[in-house]
């Protein structure tokens, strides 16, 4: 399994728009991808503006098929665009047996 984690620190102005925008995003991946066991947005508690994207995924391909969704196409530049530096991306791989998250 692999996975990403995102840093991401939002425009104040932007931050409603971004919320409604990442919870859309991830109520299809959750309904559409079920190799993507994991897809949550965290917000910092000291930064209002910070959040961390983390979602895990069964193989390469659940990865590819994810970036290639048409509502990842629709949402993802409108989620881009509220973003008030640029996104702090990191892949990563996931140790020992995992366990799909549940609902």
């Amino acid at each position: 399994m692999t996975a990403f984690v995102a840093k991401l620190v939002v425009k104040p102005e932007k931050r409603a728009e971004f919320e409604r925008l990442q919870t859309e995003l991830r109520e299809l991946t959750h309904r559409h991808e079920p190799d993507t066991p994991v897809y949550e947005l965290i917000r910092s508690r000291d930064d209002e503006n910070a959040y961390l994207c983390v979602a895990t995924f069964t193989g390469e391909e659940a990865f590819q098929y994810h970036q290639t969704t048409d509502f990842h196409d629709r949402l993802a530049p409108a989620i881009l665009a509220c973003l008030a530096e640029e996104m702090d991306l990191g892949f990563y791989d996931i140790v020992g047996p995992a366990k799909r998250a549940s609902a």
